[in-house]
């Protein structure tokens, strides 16, 4: 029961090392843990490994087991199969020429490589709710038995970066062999057949190119703790396990098939809203990756969405946006009641938070868009399942955030009497705009922010439809609408023909042409009236089409702009200060497809804005979708490698345009 190979790639990807340490690959355990890498097996990123495991889940992610080099002896030849840059610049050894395909099957990457007439396949996977990571090596042709010899390479600190040079303890067991970093650090378990040897070497210079381009530190070290010798013969499959645990599962054939009957389950129950669409039953297992376990304070078990790999971790806003595509639309109605619950129980003021911080500290509140996004998840959860309970259970929280929207709740986020919502003050950054540096707010959008508003409207529509539903009074939610409707007719700027970015800012009305626009055509029209008249909104489409829209989604600023920035790197100060000045942003792509169809009514027409990101499949972190993109072409894929409201809009949307 093997997922359909939609992803493969042949000996002109993967003996081009360029092309080849440019695609990367992710594994995930559904409580935060994961694994990453290139195709070539060389480092590029702080985060790649084959085992990040979530110590304290869904956050605490630890580097453990970076990579395994492997040396295959086989017909009197000897095979380097490991691949790394040094800090030099020299690549050694430089096992990618030996591979002949890599692919996807499901989600669990596999390398073939050629050795004479001898071919050794490999895949890697996690174990669901361990930390736990699989290493399973086949020898599918063969005239005689191949020697592996694997050499383990390991570290001990945060994910985002910084070696530790401890003081390593390494002692075999029955099964395989244990390690410690230090005192008090968790153990890792290898576990497999053949010798274990222990070593105490540190390698020092593993050069890092992409954290190199990010600013990030271009170094690092890994300490080379133990070689494990074995010898596979024709026909036989060997498995390593690295794992936190100390009773995981060794047998690696029935961790194989649970993991593939795990993924044809997901596809299953996709099809029903997706359809036979192989890219899109992809998709639908790209989802299930940023779909984690949050245990909740009184034991009960909640869950989340990562935002994105490899580095963010569950931010409210993210999830709010992410969770129709992810959930409702892969046919998991069930995962959106968990994390409807699950975010609920952390409502204050009127807000909902905007980051569970890894040190485990209170959760930030500083975003204004979070809580709106979250009605939209009620709203669609609502008309994809008609569950009348869960509405109301949540409706009084509902009803209390509309009371705190009203009478003002932090950062100055209130309903001015026109209608509409204000929010900001100086040096905080509210929106979904939110980078900032040190005390500098790169896009502080303060004031009247033109998809707040929208926003807005769409969450008092919610509020109308749960109030009809539940049997109460929903006239004061209507007029509210009526007013916020007429307040923006004010963003309409007739000299562009679209609409203001920000009204009310201390510098006045924002006319810089963004693509926040968009929603006021994109999202659900909760009453009978929208926002813009059709041939306003036709006028903006034009505008936002002409000037934003990319192959991968939409520019966060006009290129016409003195401030736009069309290339994304740097230190931090010169990719944050590009990160919202016209960068691509693959999210946006799917609302603009949609607004496009409720203008002109072609769904085929609206797809066809969305066929460039499937072609991105294959580029990145195969199988998923980028963050972000260089707003000039190219548009290099940039930022997090996979991230969860790219592929969750995607998924949302094209399951809006189905036939």
């Amino acid at each position: 029961m093997v997922i359909s190979k939609v992803l493969h790639f042949g000996r002109d990807a993967c003996g081009n090392l360029p092309i080849a340490e440019r695609r990367e690959w992710l594994v995930s355990n559904g409580i935060g843990g994961y694994g990453s890498g290139t195709v070539a097996g060389l480092l590029t990123r702080h985060y790649h490994g084959l085992l990040v495991a979530a110590l304290e889940p869904p956050l605490g992610r630890t580097l453990m087991l970076v990579k395994l080099d492997e040396t295959a002896q086989y017909g009197g030849q000897s095979f380097e199969l490991g691949c790394n840059r040094w800090g030099d610049g020299s690549i050694s050894p430089t096992g990618y020429v030996y591979l002949e395909a890599f692919e996807l099957e499901g989600t669990i990457p596999v390398w073939h490589y050629a050795l004479a007439d001898a071919r050794l396949s490999k895949r890697v996977w996690m174990e669901q709710g361990q930390n736990t990571t699989y290493i399973r090596y086949s020898l599918s042709r063969g005239t005689a038995p191949i020697q592996l010899s694997l050499r383990a390479f390991l570290n001990y600190r945060d994910h985002h970066g910084g070696s530790v040079m401890g003081n390593w303890q390494v002692w075999p067991t029955e099964e395989g062999i244990d390690m410690v970093a230090f005192g008090g650090a968790v153990p890792l378990r290898l576990r497999g057949p053949g010798q274990w040897t222990p070593n105490n070497e540190w390698y020092r210079h593993f050069d890092l190119q992409l954290e190199r381009y990010r600013g990030t530190g271009c170094s690092e070290n890994h300490f080379q703790g133990v070689t494990l010798e074995m010898t596979l013969e024709p026909g036989q499959s060997l498995t390593v396990v690295a794992s936190t645990q100390s009773n995981c599962e060794q047998d690696g054939e029935a961790a194989l098939q649970r993991q593939r009957r795990y993924e044809s389950q997901l596809c299953n129950r996709a099809r029903g809203s997706l359809g036979d669409d192989e890219r899109l039953q992809q998709l639908a297992l790209a989802a299930d990756q940023f779909i984690c376990d949050r245990p909740l304070s009184d034991g009960t078990l909640g869950q989340t969405i990562m935002a994105g790999y490899p580095w963010f971790g569950d931010w409210g806003r993210d999830t709010a946006i992410s969770l129709p595509g992810l959930t409702l639309a892969t046919g998991r109605p069930e995962i959106a009641r968990t994390i409807l619950r699950t975010f609920a129980r952390y409502f204050d003021q009127g807000m909902m938070p905007n980051l569970f911080p890894d040190s485990g500290m209170e959760p930030d509140y500083n975003t204004v868009d979070a809580m709106l996004w979250y009605f939209q998840g009620v709203q669609a959860y609502f008309e994809g399942t008609g569950d009348i309970d869960l509405i109301e259970e949540l409706y009084p929280a509902l009803q209390e955030v509309m009371d705190w929207h009203l009478r003002g709740t932090r950062y100055n986020i209130g309903v001015d009497e026109d209608g509409l919502l204000y929010a900001g003050e100086a040096g905080v950054q509210l929106t979904w705009m939110d980078a900032k540096i040190d005390d500098w707010v790169v896009t502080p959008r303060q004031g009247k922010a033109v998809e707040i508003n929208a926003l807005w409207y769409n969450a008092l529509g919610v509020m109308v439809r749960l109030a009809k539903a539940l049997g109460k009074d929903e006239r004061e939610y209507q007029q509210l609408a009526q007013r916020t409707r007429q307040g923006f007719a004010r963003f309409w700027y007739e000299a562009g023909g679209y609409c203001y970015d920000v009204l009310d800012s201390p510098q006045g009305d924002d006319a810089s042409l963004r693509p926040n626009q968009i929603f006021a055509l994109s999202l659900p029209e909760s009453l009978p009236q929208s926002l813009l008249t059709k041939g306003r909104g036709r006028s903006l489409l034009a505008v936002v089409g002409r000037e934003l829209l990319t192959s991968y989604g939409l520019r966060s600023l006009s290129p016409q702009d003195p401030q736009y920035c069309g290339e994304y790197g740097g230190d931090r100060w010169q990719r944050d200060g590009a990160y919202h000045q016209g960068t691509v942003w693959s999210w946006l792509l799917g609302p603009f497809a949609l607004a496009h169809y409720k203008i002109h009514g072609d769904k085929a027409l609206a797809r066809s804005f969305l066929d460039p990101l499937f072609d991105h499949l294959q580029d990145g972190a195969v199988g998923s979708i980028s963050e972000i993109f260089d707003g000039n072409p190219p548009h290099t894929p940039r930022g997090c490698f996979a991230q969860a409201w790219s592929v969750a809009e995607l998924l949302r949307v094209m399951g809006q345009l189905r036939d």
